[in-house]
């Protein structure tokens, strides 16, 4: 049996993950949601925020694994590409969508990433950076990640 070259493979690898984004965009939709029907009301707003925060980041985990175990990340740096691309097409839809359909400022959209006034969801975003790297390695199936 033939086996690809490394570039080749990390190519054949990067596409379906990008894809893949879309199933996480969903996935934090629907996470958002029972935020905002359930619990958002008894707990508070950012109460609320941190635990739907950590809720996404769990759920990302898990699917990145499943993603992992069906495309395996070649190496280092085509996890960190991969999750170069999920945090600049996360950022691309927050925006597009939080403005042009939501209505809200750029303002607004832009406070929801401020650590330092309690906005947890800049979190989401680093873990999708390195989420990635993270997890193939964490499935540890012998390559160079």
């Amino acid at each position: 049996m033939k086996t690809r070259p490394l570039a080749l493979e990390a190519q054949h690898v990067v596409r379906p993950w990008i894809v893949a984004w879309f199933g996480g965009s969903i996935l934090g939709i629907i996470n958002g949601t029972i935020r905002e029907l359930t619990f958002k009301d008894q707990m508070g707003e950012q109460a609320a925020n941190y635990i739907s925060t950590g809720t996404l980041i769990v759920l990302l985990t898990v699917y990145m694994w499943l993603l992992e175990r069906r495309w395996p990340i070649p190496t280092r740096g085509t996890a960190l590409r991969i999750g170069a691309y999920w945090v600049a097409l996360t950022i691309i839809f927050e925006f597009g969508f939080g403005h042009y359909v939501d209505g809200k400022s750029w303002a607004d959209l832009l406070n929801n990433y401020n650590l330092t006034d309690g906005q947890p969801w800049v979190l989401v975003l680093v873990w999708m950076a390195v989420a990635p790297t993270v997890v193939s390695r964490a499935v540890g199936t012998g390559r160079q990640v």
